[in-house]
């Protein structure tokens, strides 16, 4: 299938993000050759910023497949955003409403039409103390078994310098490169033809994100966890231990 055409709304919104992107970070990109030239496929990338959809969108518009992101619903309904995001042709994802398999469907329409599709597994800004992916949704995993087109793990940093996560206030100064790695396309072909079960559905997670973190510690020159942060398991360690504290 034939890649999509960049079109006016996407070039509208590269003309208006990519100047002030240039001017305040550096740009150190690796990895564009495993960027499929033609073809759906899905791209699973790391999240420790704010601004770090922006700066990786960038990155992926100079290959040129333009990224399809699933985003927030709400952000469709906000004014001129909501009006860059429905003509880009991002996804709305409805979270806990009738809507919610809706993204999952557009986003394997929009791989069977040969577009690209960008996923944030971990769902929201990882919580991990030191910045590394952690625990993900199984999402990207449903799409790459039920497509079966390739997924490319990217790994990025420095954005989150720029604007560390949940922070209100950048730093941008001195100035920050942002550093960004897509690897080749992980190999999922053990998965295939296997029903798509939680277990497999997980199994086939870990793979992704365990290729996203490796990639991440080649940027970091750094070695990751041996198991990544898990929001849940750290919520309920916080409340045995508080409970404990609450019977001395």
């Amino acid at each position: 299938m034939s890649r999509r055409r960049i079109g006016f709304w996407y070039r509208l919104a590269a003309v208006i993000a990519k100047p002030p992107l240039v001017v305040l970070i550096k740009r150190d990109w690796r990895g564009m050759e495993n960027i499929p030239a033609e073809g759906g496929f899905i791209t699973a990338v790391n999240h420790n910023s704010h601004l770090d959809p922006f700066a990786y969108a960038h990155y992926q518009y100079n290959t040129g497949r333009v990224p399809r992101f699933l985003a927030k619903h709400g952000l469709f309904k906000k004014g001129f955003i909501g009006t860059i995001m429905r003509g880009t042709g991002q996804i709305p994802v409805y979270r806990e409403t009738t809507n919610a398999l809706s993204a999952f469907r557009a986003a394997i329409d929009a791989v069977e039409r040969g577009e690209c599709v960008a996923f944030y597994p971990e769902g929201t800004l990882t919580r991990d103390p030191d910045q590394w992916p952690m625990t993900a949704k199984t999402g990207a995993a449903r799409v790459a078994l039920t497509t079966r087109c390739p997924v490319v793990p990217v790994a990025q940093w420095g954005a989150n310098l720029v604007l560390p996560p949940y922070a209100k206030k950048p730093h941008l100064f001195p100035r920050k490169t942002h550093i960004v790695l897509a690897g080749p396309p992980v190999d999922l072909s053990r998965f295939y033809g296997k029903d798509l079960t939680p277990d497999v559905l997980k199994e086939a997670t870990e793979v992704i994100m365990a290729a996203v973190t490796e990639l991440l510690g080649e940027l970091r020159g750094q070695t990751p966890p041996a198991e990544p942060y898990d929001p849940r398991k750290a919520r309920l360690e916080q409340r045995r231990k508080a409970a404990g504290e609450g019977t001395k």
